[in-house]
């Protein structure tokens, strides 16, 4: 996610200088991933070599064309080195039904994950659509935007729907009924961040979460998640989902530092590895417990090798999972 877009302006510690956290509360994740590794000693985790990660998960390769950086308008999705270009749909497998081998469900039966991956691969030939203005409850913003992408091409639209396919691959074998905002290029760009929350919310979904990958400076690196705020304010209410995002996203962060080790943001947050915001539409507009996750900065070169390789990218979707299913479950 570009904070040059309109979903995503840049902000100020209150020393004034952009992005630049205190050190004071450090890693409050941290208290979570005790909590993460007890709860999941018996988790079932899935692998990928790196140059086979998406033909193993059922995650989609990037196409072959290079981007700029991360403006509306800005040039077409590339692919990380060494993989190949293509699309598909994660492919059946084994638990994939909500049932496990020899017909058991899944711990997760009935319930329903959202996963929204950020921003769409074709946003970026259909700018003028995604530039209209939408009502997210507290004023109005874009529709959209393109995202940002590595120095190298890599686009933040190609690496969300990966780590998507992968997440959900991983929660259908624990039984769960997963939904996609998009998919495989339907729809052609988008959607609004108004509609993203309303599917979350017309699918009446136990968990949602967005996935991004940031676009801030060389040397700012690490993951954030993005919590909602308490906000009313015309179409947006989400004083009834606060708590239970919170507990989402501090398992969801806990869980992917454990598994990836990735650290938490060194730009925002204060090193907790948690943000907190009232101005994404995507949030203010849900009615359902909802985060973001910030899986790393594309621009910083630290954080790009990880991005770009499809082994971490599966240890991305793990984490993640671990974390959903932990809060879904209660334990």
């Amino acid at each position: 996610m570009s904070y040059a877009g309109p979903e995503f302006e840049p902000r100020q510690d209150p020393s004034g200088r952009p992005g630049r956290p205190r050190r004071g509360p450090a890693l409050a994740v941290a208290a979570l991933v005790c909590g993460g590794l007890l709860c999941w000693l018996g988790y079932e985790a899935v692998g990928a070599p790196d140059g086979a990660g998406a033909a193993s998960s059922g995650a989609p390769s990037s196409s072959a064309a290079s981007a700029p950086a991360s403006s509306p308008g800005g040039g077409p999705p590339g692919k990380p080195s060494g993989e190949p270009s293509g699309s598909a749909s994660s492919p059946a497998a084994p638990g994939d039904d909500g049932k496990r081998p020899g017909g058991a469900a899944g711990p997760l039966e009935g319930k329903v994950v959202v996963i929204d991956p950020g921003h769409n691969p074709g946003n970026f030939r259909h700018t003028s659509e995604i530039a209209r203005r939408v009502d997210i409850g507290t004023n109005r913003k874009e529709c959209d935007t393109t995202g940002t992408a590595t120095n190298a091409g890599y686009a933040e639209a190609r690496f969300t729907l990966d780590v998507a396919h992968r997440l959900r691959t991983l929660l259908e074998r624990q039984g769960a009924t997963v939904k996609l905002t998009h998919d495989d290029g339907s729809p052609a760009w988008g959607p609004c961040v108004d509609e993203r929350a309303r599917i979350g919310n017309t699918a009446h979904a136990d968990a949602a979460v967005s996935v991004h990958a940031d676009g801030a400076a060389p040397g700012d690196r690490g993951f954030h998640v993005i919590l909602p705020a308490a906000v009313h304010d015309g179409a947006a209410d989400t004083r009834a989902i606060v708590a239970a995002s919170r507990d989402l996203g501090e398992r969801v962060a806990g869980n992917f530092l454990r598994v990836t080790g990735e650290p938490p943001s060194n730009y925002l947050g204060g090193g907790s590895g948690l943000v907190t915001r009232k101005d994404l539409g995507g949030l203010n507009l849900s009615t359902v417990p909802k985060v973001f996750i910030e899986c790393g900065n594309m621009r910083d070169s630290a954080d790009a090798a990880l991005l770009t390789s499809g082994t971490w990218r599966q240890k991305a979707a793990e984490g993640m999972s671990e974390g959903i299913v932990s809060f879904l479950r209660g334990s």
